[in-house]
Parts: structure tokens; sequence; C-alpha cells
């Protein structure tokens, strides 16, 4: 069963060099894809530079969604794997770890979930776990989730929803150590909470009303 890790990243220059080390190290990723969405920080440049690694360049930032689905539809792998590109403490085992699930056949999508990384990230996942951004599912059932593409902070949201509503098994699976960096640290404090704050709408929206994920 072919797997592929998807890395989408919008201006992670600084940071992504990281989450790509430690999906190097996993024994379970076939293949790894880094999808720069709409990068203006030299993203690109750095990612295309590495041999092992296949760049997806979208010259308009899509979203999450987008840079997602645009990963997915660009490998034939079994199954996928989503990484942030901003993860602070993953390594090839916790890669592993979250692939094994789906890739053994005992769930149909595994969510890594923060644990003793730091307090917030901590919190924010053990409250709301469907926020988190690290998953592998079946490829072919990520692509049959509608207007996904369209869909930016909320996405993983989304997705829980499509599962939840086609009774899919989902396994949960803990990633001790593991954060990642806030958007304030990465933004400064004004935009970083902004950002923040229209993350939160966009869960909030599909939260309340994501009939279109549920079908």
């Amino acid at each position: 069963m072919k797997v592929a890790a998807i890395v989408p990243a919008y201006n992670e220059r600084e940071r992504i060099s990281v989450v790509l080390d430690a999906i190097k190290r996993a024994e379970t990723v076939d293949e790894i894809l880094v999808v720069s969405d709409g990068s203006t920080d030299g993203t690109y440049e750095l990612v295309s530079a590495d041999p092992d690694i296949r760049v997806v360049k979208l010259d308009a930032n899509l979203g999450k969604g987008g840079a997602m689905r645009a990963g997915a539809m660009d490998t034939d792998a079994d199954v996928v794997l989503f990484l942030d590109a901003d993860l602070v403490g993953m390594d090839g085992e916790k890669v592993d770890a979250i692939v094994r699930p789906v890739a053994e056949g005992e769930a149909d999508m595994a969510i890594g979930i923060f644990r003793g990384g730091r307090g917030a990230t901590d919190l924010a996942q053990f409250v709301a776990p469907y926020i988190s951004g690290q998953r592998a599912m079946k490829r072919e059932i990520f692509l049959k989730i509608p207007r996904i593409d369209g869909v930016r902070s909320g996405v993983e949201t989304a997705i829980t929803k499509y599962f939840r509503s086609h009774n899919l098994k989902v396994s949960r699976v803990g990633l001790t150590g593991c954060t990642h960096h806030m958007k304030e640290e990465k933004l400064g404090f004004l935009k970083g909470f902004s950002a923040r704050m229209k993350m939160y709408y966009d869960i909030g929206r599909i939260m309340l009303d994501g009939h279109e994920f549920r079908k």
C-alpha cells in the first residue's frame, strides 16, 4: 500500500525543514509532496532544491483545503498523510504512528493529537480533536468530500463531518511532545490574533452549518 505525505505550506520557509526531516525518517512513507500555496517567502525555492521531495506550486493562495486537494490529486498513493508545515517535536516514529492504523486497515482515518507539547495547543486539541491537521486517510475517501477545495481554516472540521456522517472508522493517535508554532508567533500579535479569529469563525461556521460536508 503506497503512502504519500502531503505538506500544505504557505510562507513556511523558516519552519518546514523540521517537518520534512521527520517525514524522511519515517518507515511508512513512500513519497513526499509539498504544496506551496502561493508562497512568496521562498518556500517553493527551498523545497524544490531537495531531490527527495516533489513540489506542487500554486501561483495563487487557494487556502488549506485547496492545497490539500491539489496534493492528493498529484499522487496515486492509496493513503495520504497530511501534516502541517510548522510542527515542533515531530519525528519519524510519530509519522509512522499516524499512518499505520490506516495502512494496516484498522481505520479509515487516523488523527494525531498533541500531548505534552505546550499547554495551549494540548488543551485546544483535547477539547476539539477534530481541528488537528495531522491526519492520515484513504485517498479515495478524501477525494470524495464535496467542495473541500474551497475550505480554508475549517478544512479539518469539514473532513471530520464527512467521516462521521458516513460512519467511517476514525482512530486517535497521541503525539507526545509535539506542538506547532502559533499564529501570533509567526505573524506578530495583531495579525496573528486576527488570523486566529478568522480561523475560529471558519471552524464555527462549518460546525454549525456544514451540511454540504455530510453528503
